[in-house]
């Protein structure tokens, strides 16, 4: 019940959400999903310029969504899609298998992430011609590491 009033407070103020944010600030499950894909997208560039696993492992812990790292995981592996050199897919791969050892992805949330990629495939492909060979690749890559299960491996769409 009272978790029912504090929304009906919350839903029913105008700009009063801002003004929460200042006084109380925001936990994980309070921000919005596109503020959310906002930070997990920086924090991959970041990555990827400073090549801190570390540091990226504290700014995901830092949004405090577990239940959203399949965002990353997503964004990740379009990341490395998108790329055209190895250096973007040694790293992602090597931050993906970190965050998978150090138990901060859980295995539902690297599913939801792989899963996503393979529906999106197809319009991703349209604009990078050699996404799917490079979708394969890299899922073998991870299969390897342990990082995915065989099923999962298995359904990856190839062409």
């Amino acid at each position: 019940r009272a978790a029912l009033d504090r929304a009906t407070v919350l839903l029913s103020m105008t700009k009063g959400g801002k003004r929460i944010d200042n006084v109380w600030g925001s936990g994980g499950g309070q921000q919005s999903v596109k503020h959310l894909v906002k930070e997990i997208d920086m924090l991959l560039k970041e990555y990827l310029l400073s090549g801190d696993v570390l540091e990226a492992e504290r700014c995901l812990q830092e949004l405090e969504v577990p239940h959203f790292h399949h965002e990353l995981v997503y964004e990740a592996v379009v990341m490395v899609l998108e790329s055209t050199g190895e250096k973007t897919f040694k790293m992602i791969l090597d931050l993906l298998k970190f965050l998978w050892k150090s138990s901060v992805i859980t295995m539902d949330q690297m599913k939801r992430g792989y899963e996503r990629v393979y529906c999106e495939i197809p319009d991703i492909n349209l604009d990078v011609p050699h996404s799917y060979s490079v979708l394969e690749r890299f899922v073998e890559e991870c299969f390897q590491a342990g990082m995915i299960s065989k099923p999962l491996r298995d359904l990856c769409p190839s062409r």
